[in-house]
């Protein structure tokens, strides 16, 4: 007898909800298989450290700090918020809280950080092979549709 939720899905009709069944797939294999425990959250916040530490990102990031005014409480709020999320990365010894002079923090991997990426960027290649999904499909879905998270956080001014 197949799964009750195989009929469910295959009469789907909505993109975006097939989307996010494959997305928690990919995130739910990634978690089981990873060597230390992680929430999703902090898989991806993980990544991000990887990415804002490219140097493109954080010139940009620099630049985006300097136009927050030192008395903006809305600023402080979430800096706070945000920093308490990569203090739990630190405990884990996964990034390292570094002072700067040109941002309020930056946080970059530690060796066990990248080794840890490392492992979930492999474990997301075999959940590729098994997903076995037309990947100029999903590119053409992700061309169309871009511009309306751009847009968006150019609104935000990619604070946060």
């Amino acid at each position: 007898m197949a799964h009750p939720h195989v009929d469910a899905i295959s009469s789907m009709e909505d993109a975006s909800k097939l989307i996010d069944i494959i997305s928690e797939s990919k995130i739910n294999y990634v978690r089981s298989n990873l060597s230390i425990h992680l929430h999703e959250s902090q898989i991806k916040l993980l990544k991000n450290v990887d990415k804002h530490s490219k140097k493109h990102h954080r010139k940009a990031r620099v630049r985006h700090y300097a136009k927050i005014s030192d008395d903006d409480k809305h600023f402080k709020l979430h800096s706070k918020l945000y920093l308490r999320k990569y203090e739990k990365l630190a405990k884990k010894d996964l990034v390292e809280i570094l002072d700067a002079d040109d941002l309020p923090y930056d946080v970059v991997l530690t060796e066990y950080g990248e080794e840890v990426l490392s492992e979930i960027r492999s474990l997301e290649s075999d959940w590729a092979q098994i997903a076995d999904c037309d990947i100029n499909e999903l590119r053409k879905i992700a061309l169309n549709t871009f511009e309306i998270s751009y847009k968006f956080k150019k609104t935000q001014k990619y604070q946060f």
